[in-house]
């Protein structure tokens, strides 16, 4: 397999909108290591990420964070290391439209 080191996705989603981050290529399986989440606005607000599995239906089991807090130019990095298949999707929510994810790691194809 070959190991593409990425920008696995940037975006800044309009409020209150459920927005893709990541989808996993066909063929392909991804290691993600590090989702950031900024916050761009004087007034703190809050945000979601889900990873839908092959991209189930919407269901609350999804959820790694869910109206979690974010405080005033804030910046949150979270770590880790999520194992993803094709067809995998990372979606966010943002309450005010403030926030910037960006979502690192390794593709392998």
């Amino acid at each position: 397999m070959i190991s593409s080191y990425k920008v696995l996705g940037q975006v800044k989603p309009a409020a209150t909108t459920d927005t893709t981050l990541y989808t996993v290529p066909a063929s392909t399986e991804t290691v993600v290591s590090t989702l950031s989440v900024t916050n761009m606005s004087a007034s703190a607000t809050t945000f979601r990420v889900r990873i839908k599995v092959n991209n189930a239906a919407d269901d609350d089991k999804q959820y790694l964070a869910f109206n979690a807090p974010v405080a005033v130019k804030d910046l949150l990095l979270f770590t880790f290391g999520a194992s993803l298949a094709a067809g995998d999707v990372v979606r966010v929510y943002s309450t005010s439209g403030d926030l910037v994810f960006q979502l690192f790691g390794t593709e392998l194809a």
